[in-house]
Parts: C-alpha cells; structure tokens; sequence
C-alpha cells in the first residue's frame, strides 16, 4: 500500500478550509503551513482567470529531503509516508535544501499567536509537539490515519476537491481518478515520485 491524494482543481473553490483544518489539526506555529493554497492571476480584462493550487508535501517515492538526511530523521513511514522525527532531526536544514517544492519549515523559536500577551490556552495544548530546532512537514495526519479517518485537509474540504487512498491498487478511486482524468505531478522533471496528483480544472 503507498497512500497518495488527489487534488481536483476544477472543485477547488480557495476557501482555505485546508490549510485552517491543518492549522487546527496540527498547532503548528505562526508562519507555519503545512497546507497552502497558492493563488495566481492571468489574463487581461475582460478575460482575466485565477488559478487556485493547494500544496502540501508531496511523499515522494524517491524524497531527497530522506536522502540529504544526515541523521535518519527524515525517513519513510508506513505506507510511503514521509516523515521527520523530531528526536533525531539536528536542525541542519539540508532536507528543507534539497526538497523541490518547498514544503517543510524550520522551527526556530517558540512564537505566539499574541506576541506578549503569551500563548492561549490552545497553544499550550498543541505547540508542544513542535520543539524548536527542528524542522517539520505534514505527514499526512498519521496520527489521523491510525484512528481510520482521513488527513484533516481531505474531511474539512467543503468542496469535496480532495481524495485519499491507496495509489499502488489499480482499483482505488484515487488511481481511477489519475487515470480517467490524466492526473498529474508537480515538478515531474525533478524525479522524485510525488504522491500527490492534480486533475486539471
């Protein structure tokens, strides 16, 4: 089993429900997104279009964020899943260098939401998980996934753009969907594999 996503652009609407779900799943810090939604215009009027791409880490099957690891700490999980661990992680950021889609953020000091009014209540509760120092990324919510539910972006996405699943079983709706609708990579060139598909709007 290698677990993957499918993002469909035609049913993205840029609402940003992903990355406040992913926000909320994970306390990350200030600055910090797993989950993004790039926004683009082009055209000219009366013709102009905008183009919506959430981005989040791909899980790569060839990541060289695991191969420039000088620790281990970035490592394939279960199922394909890239992770960090933050015991191991030393901070050097070779992994944030050599990853080519810009999906993984360094933790550098301990940051409020309020700055001197200090952290709430909610920050205390979930930024404890993130240790200064290190680096972090999503990983598909494994803590979800061990639970049986889906990553956080793919239940709160209100247009329903997103598909999670198995992307070694020909049979799986995210495989029928690359391949019914051409689902495409990022950065194919790059060689690494992504797991993360698009389908064209």
């Amino acid at each position: 089993m290698r677990l993957g996503m499918v993002i469909d652009l035609k049913r993205c609407m840029g609402c940003q429900g992903c990355v406040v779900s992913c926000k909320a799943e994970h306390g990350t810090p200030p600055g910090v997104f797993f989950a993004r939604v790039i926004k683009s215009e082009d055209g000219v009027y009366p013709m102009p279009s905008k183009m919506l791409l959430p981005v989040l880490c791909n899980h790569c099957d060839d990541a060289p964020c695991v191969s420039a690891c000088p620790t281990g700490a970035s490592h394939y999980a279960e199922h394909g899943i890239v992770d960090i661990d933050k015991d191991v992680c030393v901070g050097c950021r070779a992994c944030m260098v050599a990853c080519p889609y810009n999906n993984r953020y360094f933790n550098d000091e301990r940051r409020n939401y309020f700055g001197d009014a200090g952290p709430t209540p909610y920050e205390v509760a979930r930024t404890e998980r993130h240790p200064e120092g290190v680096v972090m990324k999503c990983n598909f919510c494994r803590d979800r996934l061990a639970e049986g539910k889906d990553p956080a972006c793919v239940s709160n996405c209100a247009s329903k753009a997103r598909f999670f699943g198995d992307v070694s079983d020909p049979d799986s709706e995210v495989s029928r969907l690359i391949k019914e609708r051409a689902g495409f990579t990022l950065h194919p060139e790059a060689g690494t594999g992504p797991n993360v598909y698009y389908l064209a709007p």
